[in-house]
């Protein structure tokens, strides 16, 4: 991946964190929970049909987590589009931070939740965000 990529990585990397922020947050409401349905219940493996969100303090739950996580990737959007264009070093720094802080505590909690699975699907996101910046160090425009 050259450098030229790099923005538009980062770009898309925040849109499917906005996605899936959506995505948890519709789950709100029970007429448009069934994706949030499948999700968890492919995380807490085997697939059964067992899990769901289906009760209010799980749609509270969701409602505000997948808000968070919709607002999370309008900052990464944010930082990647705007901050970058400026000084890519400090979006770099700001957007690794944040990720590697989200990446700890979230598969901590999903390892304590039994939601083993789930730390799979992290690593994923981590990559996309990280393989990026990686590429702009490689290229000596970010400081170790």
């Amino acid at each position: 991946m050259s450098t030229s990529f790099v923005q538009p990585a980062l770009k898309a990397a925040s849109a499917a964190v906005m996605g899936v922020g959506l995505v948890v947050a519709i789950a709100a409401y029970p007429a448009t929970s069934a994706v949030t349905n499948i999700l968890a219940d492919l995380i807490y493996w085997p697939f059964d049909g067992r899990q769901a969100v289906d009760t209010h303090t799980a749609r509270l739950l969701a409602a505000i987590g997948g808000g968070v996580m919709f607002g999370w990737g309008v900052l990464l959007w944010q930082l990647a589009t705007q901050v970058f264009a400026k000084d890519p070093m400090l979006a770099a720094s700001l957007i690794r931070t944040s990720v590697l802080a989200w990446f700890v505590v979230d598969c901590v909690c999903s390892v304590l939740a039994g939601a083993y699975l789930n730390i799979v699907l992290n690593i994923g996101f981590l990559a996309m965000f990280l393989l990026p910046l990686a590429q702009l160090k490689r290229n000596g425009h970010v400081a170790a």
